[in-house]
């Protein structure tokens, strides 16, 4: 099954260098191109990529705020923001948004083209390191998060610190399917899209604080 990429960056030599890594993969293949946020949303409604590469910083339309308007619509497209800096606060507004990871401009192919594949198959981009480190200063004195169980919050706390479901599952000596659920129940009470998502409102609640 092929993953169908759309490419959005103001720099044409950025895109140009991504389409010739993308399009060498049996399994992947660039849709579209943009240079503009604007662009992005009659792109998607025509295109229907699986995943879209956002630069987060753009003259325009942002990466922000184009991700912002993308997950407000029905099966939106999965999107890694692309950035210079790993400590952008740009890319962490990126993730609180909707996105579901992000990439550094020199990032290596084989690992642009493994983010590609993991947010393609539903999974997210966590880089616990990295969004702790944009994570500080952003939390509040620590709360319960409304609705959370014990052994939910524990799940949680693990998913923090970037474990897998099966890592987590050999953590608590409980079966994957287990963990599927917890990790399921915390999504859905934390209003998130994926894992980002929930690890970001726990920081953001105080609830797991950046070390």
């Amino acid at each position: 099954m092929t993953a169908t990429v759309l490419l959005v960056d103001d720099e044409d030599l950025i895109r140009t260098g991504l389409r010739m890594i993308i399009d060498t993969e049996p399994d992947l293949r660039v849709v579209g191109e943009a240079a503009d946020g604007a662009e992005v949303p009659a792109l998607v409604a025509d295109l229907a990529p699986d995943v879209v590469l956002m630069d987060v910083r753009m003259p325009g339309v942002d990466g922000i705020d184009a991700t912002r308007r993308l997950v407000a619509h029905p099966d939106p497209p999965k999107v890694i923001v692309v950035t210079t800096f790993e400590n952008d606060d740009y890319v962490y507004d990126a993730l609180r948004v909707g996105a579901s990871g992000f990439l550094l401009k020199r990032t290596r192919a084989a690992d642009i083209v493994r983010a590609i594949r993991v947010v393609a198959e539903g999974e997210s981009l966590l880089f616990p390191a990295a969004i702790r480190a944009l994570a500080a200063g952003r939390g509040t004195a620590h709360k319960r998060l409304a609705g959370i169980t014990e052994r939910e919050a524990e799940v949680l706390r693990l998913m923090a610190t970037g474990l897998s479901n099966a890592e987590i599952a050999e953590r608590l000596f409980v079966t994957l399917q287990t963990v599927k659920t917890h990790v399921g129940n915390v999504l859905a009470k934390l209003g998130a899209r994926d894992r980002t998502q929930a690890v970001i409102a726990a920081y953001e609640s105080g609830f797991v604080t950046p070390s």
